[in-house]
Parts: structure tokens; sequence; C-alpha cells
């Protein structure tokens, strides 16, 4: 196992010709894709990792001028993609991680066969022409909130994001993972990732992009998946999932699952899916 490898708990399993690497959003780690693991082993060689500074990481190796910008995990990313001699993969990415994807794929789209973005936002803060959801008191609060008392952020803010109360077993891990991450490490990130704006380089994004959302989430309104769409370079297809809270695949995995294994599996030109995509977004906003 090499350098990158190990400091990223990577881990490679499944048969199969073709590479899936699964890449998870802030607070949880590689444990958040438990229930579509096991769906993708038998047909694909399945990449997971943990992104630096995540619980099963060592805090040691976080650099908190490298991670200020979204641009230390993508060099990140593909670092790990070189070290395992990837030369093309399906990419799916949950929320943060979907535009660390994206933001990859422009220097290197041999890499990337399509990305499957689940709860991805490009600004989260709301501004003239936009409504990423938040205002900038709101972030305020919310890094204010970790800084004072930590332990008590998590136990507010994990039923708030999963959609959930905390006897719920997807708030209860969720929580988990928030734990697992010290407090310094987990302001940083937030702030990184809330505080981020990369709508700029949607335009620079060629690599077909499969865009999955909630109905309702607490971190993404439904209109951004309807930004990226209209906004990305490529071709791009949305699917509103009758789904509840940010992490959908946590909380709905009877849901969710099937819905990522469809787009995993079936490409952009396939016209059935498409109808049948716009039919249930239809459906989940009417």
């Amino acid at each position: 196992m090499g350098i990158v490898e190990e400091a990223h708990n990577v881990r490679v399993v499944g048969n199969g010709e073709k590479v899936v690497v699964l890449a998870h959003g802030f607070g949880t780690d590689q444990s958040v894709w438990k229930h579509l693991l096991p769906h993708l082993i038998e047909g694909y060689r399945v990449v997971l990792f943990d992104n630096m500074g995540a619980g099963p990481t060592n805090p040691d190796y976080f650099d908190f001028e490298r991670y200020s910008t979204i641009e230390g995990y993508v060099l990140d990313l593909l670092a790990i993609m070189e070290e395992l001699r990837i030369k093309s993969c399906i990419f799916v990415g949950h929320s943060v991680s979907s535009i660390i994807g994206a933001v990859a794929s422009i220097s290197r789209p041999d890499l990337f066969e399509k990305i499957v973005m689940l709860s991805g936002s490009p600004r989260y803060l709301n501004d003239a022409d936009y409504y990423g959801g938040f205002e900038q008191e709101d972030l305020d609060q919310l890094f204010d909130a970790i800084r004072a008392n930590y332990k008590a952020w998590v136990s507010g803010f994990a039923p708030l994001a999963v959609g959930g109360d905390m006897d719920s077993i997807a708030v209860q891990e969720f929580s988990r993972t928030l734990f697992n991450v010290r407090p310094d490490i987990a302001l940083s990130v937030a702030q990184t990732i809330f505080q981020s704006d990369l709508r700029n380089i949607l335009g620079l994004v060629t690599i077909p992009c499969h865009i999955l959302q909630s109905t309702k989430d607490l971190a993404v309104p439904v209109v951004v998946s309807e930004y990226l769409h209209r906004n990305l370079a490529g071709e791009s297809i949305v699917e509103v999932m009758p789904s509840e809270g940010h992490l959908p695949q946590l909380s709905s995995p009877e849901i969710v699952i099937p819905v990522l294994l469809r787009h995993i599996r079936i490409l952009l030109n396939d016209e059935a899916m498409i109808l049948s995509c716009f039919h249930r977004c239809v459906m989940c906003l009417s």
C-alpha cells in the first residue's frame, strides 16, 4: 500500500472491469456507503477512501492551509487515482465530494467516465440571482456553535441534516462520524465547504453528470440541482427523489440505493431512462 492510500484508508473491493469510486461528504467517512457497497462488489472494482480530516484519518496529516480550499481535496483525489493506476472510473460523490470530483475532471477528464452527484452544491450562500439555502448570518452562527460547544452542536445538527430524531439509526450514525472528527478540524472543513463558491467552474465540466437530490434537504435546496443541470458544460440529468435529508443513502436507503444503482449502470443516452427520471422529478415536485 502506498503512502497516499494509507493516509486515506483506501480500500479496493469487488470484482469487475469497471471502477467505481465512492467519495463521502462532510462529517462522514467511507462507512456512509454501507448500504450501497454490497450491491456493487459483484460487478465492479470499488474504491473507497476517507477524505483528510475525517475521523478515521490521522489528524496530524491535516494541513489547515492545504484544506482551506476545495483544491486540496481535489489534489488528494487525483493522487489516490494515480497511485491506484485508475485509467477511468464512475465517480459517485456525496455532498462536497460531488463538486470535488467535478473540479478534478476538468484537469483529468480521461479519468472520469461519468460523475454521479448526490446532494451536491457549487455554493451554499445565497446571492443576488442564486439561492443556495443560507445567508452569511446563518453560517456565522453555525461556525460559532461549533467553536462554543462541539458536542452540543453535533447533537443539534445531526438530526437537522439527516431529517430525523436522535433515536433514528441514521442520525446516530451521522452523529458517530461527526464526533470522530476533531473539533478544530471540523470547523476548518465546515468553513472551507460552506464558504466555497465553485459556480464559475461548472462551464468547464464536460463529463456526463447524473444529479440526484432529495425533495427536502436542509443543506441543498432542490433548485440547486436545476442550477447544476443548466450550467454544467457536459450532458447532465436530474432526478429528484422522494427522500428527505442531506444523507439519504443513510436515512432512506430503500429509496436511494436503487436510484444510485440505476444511474451508475445506465448511460445518459438512454432515452427511456431520461424520460423515466423526468417523470419521477415531476411527481416529487408536484
